[in-house]
């Protein structure tokens, strides 16, 4: 591709090594549809004929059914091409000789990688959210099917207060939720089309670069040509997002580690998505959830690359921006990888209710409530929590629940004290108490669900043309 200024062929151990085709093969979808575009603009500026721009793009169309045919083993042996670019360059000549060399008039192969990564980004972001959405669905189902069941809320991992199971569920959706407006405003900053970038000055010929930014449905073209043939912000903000995205993943998978163990017992594995033990008969392990919990460190690790790789390179363009498809390409697969099981994993879950409800009775999770209850008698907060304090240790003492004490022996501890205050913290009273936005009450909690299925219906999955490769 730039015979004419070197004397010396490339050293063969060299040329395999530097070559980014055994990899970026994978954007060919991207590719013909970036030459495509392409080729209608420069015909559009008179370098192609009408003939020459239709014989060029049924070369191109050939190539994608070829592929679609021979699949990507026919791709994957190629031991010529340097990069997809070259590929391309080379079987469109097999498909319709010399003519295929006009259409790199006018481009870069900057220019181009820039374009495919975008549109590679682009179609990954529509396929992630599609398959977050129906995790998402999931999520919502198991909530709905918990109906009023409670369970016990935690922080430093030491029993709280009571909360409904529902609303435990919707706190993922919530974090999940927020990951999908993520990935949205990734994909509408990405959305414009570097072609007509050139190398990086922009390019030499009198280009319409709407036309191409419209046949790949992007907003528009980028706004400098510099920027455009070097950034890879996209791809970074793409895997810190999925990054985030894993994180909080993982942290779901963790909670159900823990609550599928003998020690807490609040959950049933399915048995069709955990492992034995090749020693212990009795084991069931939590293989998804705890290969999860991995995964988002893969996921970090993707993004960490990203960013040191780019931090600092001058503009425009370096070889070094190579390097940058790789960490984006596992990204993508491995978040694909992780929502393919999700969803069918967690419609499958089975939540011991019994358990969590009778964990949701012990441990003083109604302490809250009863300074509550005081708060309401006129006692500040302050000094309710004291109270109260006093009263859970003498509980502790006697082996029994707040609820438990017989008046007398409560009004020493204050005189607020009455034979209101045990209809004040029962299981019910002490989740009802929570009635504000956000809250675990239960009338609260049937709102926040049926809120949060609108929000989920209104995700976005546009869907995009070139998806997936």
């Amino acid at each position: 591709m730039w015979s004419g200024r070197f004397r010396e062929p490339l050293d063969a151990e060299f040329e395999r090594w530097q070559r980014s085709f055994p990899f970026d093969w994978r954007l060919l979808p991207q590719e013909l549809a970036a030459s495509t575009a392409h080729a209608k603009m420069i015909a559009a500026a008179g370098i192609l004929s009408a003939d020459e721009l239709a014989t060029i793009e049924r070369g191109l169309a050939a190539i994608a059914a070829k592929a679609d045919s021979l699949g990507d083993a026919w791709l994957r042996s190629n031991e010529v091409a340097e990069d997809i670019h070259h590929f391309v360059e080379l079987t469109l000549t097999e498909e319709i000789g010399p003519l295929a060399l006009k259409l790199h008039t006018g481009r870069s192969r900057n220019e181009q990688i820039a374009t495919d990564m975008r549109l590679f980004v682009r179609g990954q972001i529509d396929a992630i959210t599609a398959a977050l959405k129906n995790w998402l669905t999931a999520l919502i189902e198991q909530a709905e099917s918990a109906g009023d069941a409670v369970m016990p809320s935690y922080t430093h991992l030491q029993r709280a207060e009571p909360v409904l199971v529902a609303h435990w569920l919707l706190a993922y959706v919530e974090m999940l939720l927020r990951d999908a407006d993520r990935l949205a405003d990734c994909r509408k900053r990405l959305n414009l089309c570097p072609l007509g970038s050139g190398a990086v000055a922009g390019a030499t010929l009198a280009l319409d670069r709407t036309i191409a930014a419209k046949a790949l449905d992007f907003d528009g073209p980028t706004y400098n040509s510099m920027d455009a043939t070097s950034d890879r912000d996209f791809a970074v903000e793409f895997t810190q997002t999925l990054a985030q995205l894993g994180l909080h993943i993982s942290r779901f998978a963790e909670e159900l580690t823990l609550y599928s163990t003998a020690e807490f017992g609040f959950l049933d594995l399915p048995e069709r998505f955990a492992t034995g033990s090749s020693a212990m008969p009795q084991k069931k392990n939590p293989d998804l959830t705890e290969l999860i919990r991995g995964k988002s460190g893969r996921l970090l690790g993707a993004s960490n690359s990203l960013m040191m790789l780019i931090k600092g390179l001058p503009l425009a363009y370096n070889k070094d921006l190579q390097e940058g498809q790789e960490p984006a390409f596992d990204a993508a697969d491995t978040m694909r990888g992780m929502l393919a099981v999700l969803p069918g994993f967690t419609r499958a879950l089975r939540f011991r209710y019994e358990q969590m409800f009778a964990a949701s009775q012990l441990g003083f999770l109604n302490a809250m409530a009863a300074a509550t209850y005081l708060v309401h008698k006129g006692v500040a907060f302050r000094k309710a929590h004291e109270k109260v304090g006093n009263a859970v240790r003498y509980a502790l003492e006697k082996g029994c629940e707040l609820g438990d004490l017989p008046l007398e022996e409560l009004k020493q501890f204050g005189d607020e004290f009455a034979e209101d205050f045990f209809p004040a913290v029962t299981l019910q009273a002490t989740l009802d108490c929570h009635d504000v936005i956000g809250g675990t009450a239960t009338a609260r909690v049937k709102t926040a669900l049926a809120t949060a299925k609108e929000r989920v219906a209104l995700i976005s999955t546009a869907g995009g043309t070139y998806a997936l490769a």
